[in-house]
């Protein structure tokens, strides 16, 4: 049964999934782990007592299914974002990779396309491989940057079925400009082209910076993704959400399965909701220590990104896989993006970022 020729390899897969490998940043037991973008302040201890009270109210139902639509859930996440959203504005799923991988099952698949700026969040061609929708790489500026003319021009070329616009983006961390996604938006027009943003990491932007919900209203395409799994340090919980026309989540009831968000699920997103306030206070601790990175590694003489993230990306001025391994065996992982001469690190906790930050010049001693 467990020879070696049964393999993923020998099974009947589909000719596009050959060769391929399942996506997943290294899981390794290190001293600090800075490279899945993770809020790594803990919950407080009473939220967590809120959410184990609202899931031991959930378990004596779970006999039941769970509210199919999630009304109160959704109540309560349009009440959180605001902009005059209502319920019937959100929709809800298993983290906001689901939410995405719902987006193109509606809207995606066989015989239409996917576009996206690369780099960019490297889950968006794998959930194009798994919907069977083809996927367009799209051009950014050699800065990694992205300006509403080349987008709209590379929308009116390539005439995709949607978009997908990360913004903060992930990995560089920066944050689009909203005429870019008011250009993509009407540049796909003519294809009714639907424009998704993904606002991920939103919360940890730097003040000013706008987010796409102030353009929904009057644009029946445009769909704004968002997670509880990173300013809400609920990555477990795994609840992503998006603010959209009311049809657009309509559109979604066609695809999902049945009973998708589980009673527990909701019943931990309310409790999270409810304590918002005792949840987001670590934001602000979090962009502290992101824009410490930021000025630290350039008095180090390396050249970070400016982020909106709770994330920075930055150019190691040499070998990247070097210096990610000698992080490592300073007990400090950081994520390797594949990006020639670039790293990308978590903002943890200040004690998190003084160990990165002096691993970083133990590397660079050694250089």
């Amino acid at each position: 049964m467990n020879s070696p020729e049964n393999t993923v390899s020998s099974l009947p897969l589909r000719d596009d999934l050959r060769g391929m490998s399942p996506y997943g940043a290294p899981q390794l037991e290190v001293r600090v782990a800075l490279n899945t973008n993770e809020n790594t302040h803990p919950v407080p201890p009473g939220v967590v007592e809120a959410i184990t009270r609202g899931v031991q109210a959930a378990a004596s139902s779970l006999n039941r299914y769970p509210d199919r639509d999630f009304t109160a859930l959704r109540e309560s996440l349009a009440s959180y974002l605001g902009h005059g959203l209502t319920r019937e504005n959100l929709w809800a799923a298993n983290g906001s990779n689901e939410i995405l991988q719902q987006i193109l099952q509606a809207f995606g698949g066989p015989g239409r396309s996917l576009l996206s700026f690369v780099p960019t969040y490297s889950m968006y061609p794998l959930l194009a491989l798994g919907t069977g929708t083809a996927f367009i790489e799209g051009e950014r500026d050699t800065d990694f940057s992205l300006d509403a003319d080349s987008a709209a021009r590379q929308v009116r070329e390539h005439a995709p079925d949607v978009v997908f616009l990360c913004s903060p983006n992930n990995p560089t961390g920066t944050a689009l400009d909203l005429d870019v996604v008011s250009a993509v938006y009407e540049a796909g027009e003519a294809t009714q082209t639907v424009v998704v943003v993904d606002e991920a990491y939103a919360e940890f932007a730097r003040q000013g910076t706008p987010s796409a919900l102030t353009l929904l209203e009057g644009r029946p395409r445009l769909i704004v993704s968002r997670t509880m799994s990173k300013a809400f340090a609920l990555a477990g919980a795994r609840l992503g959400y998006f603010a959209a026309a009311p049809h657009v989540a309509d559109a979604m009831r066609l695809v999902r399965l049945p009973y998708h968000l589980s009673s527990v699920t909701q019943a931990t997103a309310l409790a999270a909701l409810a304590h918002h306030p005792e949840l987001l206070a670590t934001v602000e601790d979090v962009k502290a220590q992101r824009d410490r990175i930021v000025s630290e590694l350039t008095r180090l003489g390396l050249t970070p990104a400016v982020s909106d993230s709770n994330f920075v990306f930055f150019d190691c001025a040499g070998d990247a896989h070097a210096m990610w391994q000698g992080l490592l065996d300073r007990g400090v992982l950081v994520r390797d993006v594949g990006i020639p001469g670039h790293l990308r690190v978590t903002a943890g906790t200040e004690e998190e970022t003084t160990a990165f930050l002096a691993a970083v010049r133990a590397c660079l001693a050694t250089a």
